[in-house]
């Protein structure tokens, strides 16, 4: 579809839509840039005060990914008013509201319509450096890649639709969706990291896809060394796997050497996420620091592979 637009060109317009980066970039200076995104998400878990942390970490997760810090946002809402009451959605705006706090961003207003589905997420705009951006197009070869969050929030959700997902694998996938990725960007950028970018709707398998077709590497996945949230595999197992995730596989086969893994697998690795970790890639030497030093915060991060020359292939190992 956006093969469709005209591309937009202004000297100042830093990142655009190119290579379809996590957020535009805007210079408005020699030492000030601002990084504008928008998403939102419908439910996913039954609290409404949850589904507001979930889809306001999942919204600023653009902004970390770009290299960049938060500073205001708005609120995005679809509302279904004849079937849910006002109180839970002031409990979906004290959710996010609490995760902005957390995140160092204030919510100044927003927008809400009644539907029939309802729909939360933020607009966020915030600020970097513009000789400091981290791009999905910049990864080098010889960079180790970090992944900072576990997989599996995509199977989790739909077992949970489905009715079958177990108290301690929810709670697991809930804890993971609503953590931010503020820890993470710092550490990419302390780590020296170019290529950044966030593990959302196309999976991991789609995002990494990205970023070596945009940057013109190779990228080789140690599979053993992915994190995946507990109880995951079982899930795919059961058939607790989105349409989404399957046609993120299809999208990337052939793109992507699997070299003898299984379906299960490789579904997990294309699953879609809802407010997944960064991946980005630094020298080997400040990537595994940063891995100590996110680890010892409490973030799971992994070296899980690394990039070389190529032409944008996925290489499992």
């Amino acid at each position: 579809m956006l093969r469709s637009l005209t591309p937009v060109s202004h000297p100042d317009l830093l990142v655009g839509m190119q290579t379809g980066d996590d957020a535009a970039v805007w210079r408005i200076d020699d030492d000030r840039a601002l990084v504008a995104t928008a998403d939102f998400i419908t439910p996913i878990v039954d609290d409404a005060r949850e589904w507001g942390r979930i889809a306001a970490a999942n919204s600023v997760s653009d902004v970390y990914a770009m290299g960049g810090r938060p500073l205001f946002a708005l609120n995005l809402m679809a509302w279904n008013s004849s079937e849910l009451t006002t109180g839970e959605l002031a409990e979906v705006l004290a959710g996010a509201a609490e995760t902005a706090a957390e995140c160092g961003f204030v919510t100044i207003g927003g927008h809400t319509i009644d539907d029939e589905v309802p729909k939360f997420g933020l607009t966020v705009i915030g600020e970097v450096p513009p000789g400091r951006i981290l791009t999905n197009s910049a990864l080098r070869p010889g960079d180790a890649l970090v992944l900072t969050k576990k997989l599996g929030t995509g199977v989790v959700a739909t077992a949970i639709k489905a009715g079958f997902a177990p108290d301690d694998v929810t709670a697991a996938a809930v804890e993971s969706m609503r953590a931010t990725n503020a820890r993470a960007g710092a550490a990419a950028l302390r780590a020296g990291a170019t290529g950044c970018t966030d593990v959302t709707g196309f999976g991991l398998l789609g995002h990494l896809g990205q970023m070596a077709l945009a940057s013109g590497v190779d990228v080789v996945l140690d599979v053993a060394n992915v994190p995946v949230l507990p109880g995951v595999r079982e899930l795919v197992h059961r058939s607790a796997v989105a349409g989404g995730t399957r046609r993120n596989l299809e999208w990337m086969r052939s793109r992507v050497e699997l070299n003898g893994a299984d379906e299960a697998t490789a579904l997990i690795l294309a699953d879609a996420q809802t407010s997944g970790g960064l991946v980005f890639g630094a020298t080997p030497e400040p990537a595994a620091a940063a891995v100590i030093e996110l680890t010892e915060a409490g973030v799971p991060a992994t070296v899980i592979g690394v990039a070389r020359p190529g032409t944008g292939r996925v290489i499992l190992r």
